[in-house]
């Protein structure tokens, strides 16, 4: 999916010749906010593997742990022990310019809250992405990209001028514009209307199946389910369940995981 002309050198990524690593993983990992005397364990000893080209939901209550998780998968937060690595590569050593060097060239993100600059354009918060990595921006790409999202012909407007499913599009376009290994999304549909949260969803899908992209999706919305290849549940900071993609748009929360 690589459709740039690299211009600065990627951090890069430890792979053996002939090994192809999990796009992501975690080995007990475990994180603690909080005073040692009250301390709050977010998650306690959680273990992953999350293999490239995988879509990949990850589901539970709130304070089950999911933003924590991913937030960490993503290098945006440290673990209090336990390992992450991704494509290969041990990211809890790496320090904080590393991370920020391997999530610019290997990582894209999608947030509730859309994160686009009120005053540029939609091509131009696309194309925001490429300048900060320091890569030459290929003109066909990101119109095939605007193209899919179905935003070309708003190209030239601003965010205040699209509507919520329209910016959340957009930030998929950004995060998709450098070709990552792995896209993180957190809860890209709670801000969305339900046409606007399957149109999102549906782009998500599309970014595994047409371009091998891994996504690791948090989210409290059942339908992301039905279009997963995996479905893993979280509760009180461990993983209470872990299956397969289900064959119909209804996934319940396993009874140990539902708020009580």
């Amino acid at each position: 999916m690589s459709h740039m002309t690299v211009t600065a050198e990627p951090a890069p990524l430890d792979r053996a010749p002939g090994a192809t690593p999990s796009a992501v993983s975690a080995t007990d990992v475990t994180r603690t906010y909080g005073s040692a005397e009250a301390p709050v364990d977010a998650l306690r000893g959680v273990t992953l593997d999350v293999a490239a080209g995988e879509f990949t939901v990850v589901m539970g209550p709130s304070g089950s742990g999911k933003s924590t998780l991913m937030h960490i998968l993503a290098g945006l937060d440290r673990p209090t022990s336990g390992a992450v690595s991704i494509g290969g590569r041990d990211i809890t050593s790496l320090d904080d310019r590393q991370l920020t060097l391997l999530r610019r060239r290997h990582i894209g993100f999608v947030f509730q809250a859309f994160n686009l600059l009120p005053m540029l354009t939609a091509e131009e918060n696309v194309m925001l992405r490429l300048q900060l990595t320091g890569e030459a921006a290929d003109p066909a790409w990101v119109t095939e990209l605007l193209e899919t999202v179905g935003l070309f012909e708003r190209r030239h407007h601003r965010p205040a001028q699209l509507s919520g499913g329209q910016q959340q599009r957009v930030a998929l376009a950004r995060a998709l514009v450098t070709s990552p290994e792995v896209l993180f999304a957190d809860e890209p549909t709670g801000n969305l209307d339900s046409s606007a949260s399957q149109e999102v969803l549906a782009l998500l899908r599309r970014a595994t199946d047409l371009h091998g992209v891994t996504v690791l999706l948090v989210t409290h919305d059942p339908r992301a389910a039905a279009i997963a290849d995996r479905i893993i549940h979280l509760a009180d900071g461990r993983i209470v369940s872990d299956r397969e993609r289900a064959r119909d748009a209804t996934v319940l929360m396993p009874e140990s995981a539902v708020l009580r």
